[in-house]
C-alpha cells in the first residue's frame, strides 16, 4: 500500500510538472510570436517611410493589423494598397475576408461584386481574383471567379488546371480528376499534372517533344 500511494504521488508530481513545462513553452512561444509581428511591423513601416507609394508593404501590414483584430487599421492600408495598385487582388481579397470578419456583411458582399465585375473582362484577371480568394479561404467566391475565367478562355490548360486543383484540396476527387484530365488534353506537357492524375489512378503519357506547345493565353496565365 505505502508503495502503491508513493507511486500514485510520483504520478501526480510528473504530471504537474509536465504541465507547467507545457505552459511555459507555448508562453515563450507566445512570446516569440509577438516580436516576430513586431519585427515584420517595424520593417513594414520603415519601407512605407522609404517609399510611402509602396503598395505590397501597405497590404502586408494591413495583413498583420488584421491578425490582431485592428480593423480599422487593417482597412485603411488595404485601401492605400489598392489606391496606388487598384488590381491588387489579394488587397481586394483580404478587404471582403475582413469586412465579413469585422461584421459588415453587406459591404462585404458588395466588394466582392465590384471585385469581379471589374474582373470580368479578363482570363487573367479573373484567375488571379479567384486565387487570391482562394488564399482567404473565400471559397464561393474563388470558384465564382474561376468559372469566370473559364467562360472567357474555355480552352485554357492553366484555368482547368487550377479549377481541378482547387477540387482537390477540397478532397473531391471525382471533379479534380475531371479538370485536370481535360488539363490535360488542352496541354499534355504538364509533368506535375500527369503526376497528380497518376496518384489519382489516372494512367497517362506525356509526349516525347521537348518543346511545350502551349497557347499564347496559357503563356500568360501561368504567369
Amino acid at each position: 500500500m505505502e508503495n502503491t500511494a508513493k507511486l500514485a504521488l510520483l504520478v501526480v508530481v510528473i504530471t504537474v510538472l509536465a504541465g507547467g513545462c507545457r505552459k511555459e513553452v507555448q508562453r515563450q512561444d507566445e512570446k516569440v510570436a509577438a516580436v516576430d509581428t513586431w519585427e515584420k511591423k517595424t520593417d513594414l513601416l520603415n519601407q512605407i517611410e522609404d517609399k510611402y507609394e509602396n503598395p505590397e508593404a501597405h497590404y502586408q501590414l494591413g495583413k498583420l493589423y488584421q491578425a490582431d483584430g485592428l480593423w480599422d487599421k487593417a482597412e485603411w492600408h488595404y485601401n492605400v494598397a489598392l489606391g496606388f495598385d487598384p488590381i491588387h487582388r489579394q488587397a481586394q481579397a483580404a478587404i471582403v475576408k475582413l469586412l465579413a470578419e469585422s461584421g459588415n456583411k453587406a459591404r462585404s458582399e458588395l466588394s466582392a461584386e465590384i471585385y469581379m465585375n471589374q474582373a470580368g473582362t479578363s482570363a487573367q484577371a479573373s484567375l488571379r481574383l479567384g486565387r487570391a480568394f482562394q488564399k482567404e479561404l473565400l471559397d464561393d467566391y474563388a470558384l465564382a471567379c474561376y468559372r469566370q475565367a473559364m467562360d472567357l478562355a474555355p480552352n485554357s490548360a492553366a484555368i482547368h488546371r487550377q479549377i481541378g486543383y482547387y477540387y482537390l484540396s477540397k478532397g473531391d476527387k471525382v471533379r479534380a480528376e475531371e479538370y485536370l484530365r481535360r488539363s490535360f488534353q488542352l496541354d499534355p506537357y504538364q509533368a506535375e499534372v500527369a503526376g497528380v492524375l497518376g496518384r489519382l489512378g489516372v494512367v497517362v503519357q506525356i509526349p516525347r517533344e521537348t518543346e511545350k506547345n502551349t497557347g499564347a493565353l496559357d503563356k500568360i496565365l501561368n504567369q
